[in-house]
């Protein structure tokens, strides 16, 4: 496990979305990216995952209506993606490696923004 305070944490997430390709970024109104720094133990139960278990950790997760899924007249909340640092920063031993996972994670729940199921995503 590595050490980041969460205003460097914050930052790492605000360059993965500036590094973000302008055709995404310019869909991304209306969405909340959120540092957390848990998942909430029943949102871990609900998608199936043991709050008291490390090794079966949640990265990021991302709530709201996909954009693939939106009628004409969608006028929701914002979306919201949280990014959970206490499971990033226990997964990773160096740096490098919290901004490349820091990168995936919010690629893939952007990833569900946008419509893609895990299974289509390359993260």
């Amino acid at each position: 496990m590595i050490l980041i305070d969460r205003q460097d944490f914050e930052a790492l997430v605000r360059e993965a979305l500036d590094d973000l390709p302008d055709e995404f970024a310019e869909r991304l109104d209306n969405v909340a990216v959120v540092v957390e720094e848990e998942p909430n133990p029943d949102v871990l139960r609900e998608l199936g995952f043991d709050p008291h278990e490390l090794d079966d950790e949640l990265f990021g997760l991302y709530t709201g209506t996909p954009l693939s899924d939106r009628g004409v007249e969608y006028s929701g909340l914002p979306d919201k993606i949280d990014i959970y640092m206490g499971p990033i920063l226990r997964a990773c031993g160096s740096r490098s490696e919290v901004v490349r996972e820091v990168k995936e994670t919010v690629i893939h729940e952007l990833g569900h923004h946008f419509g893609l199921e895990d299974e289509e995503m390359p993260y």
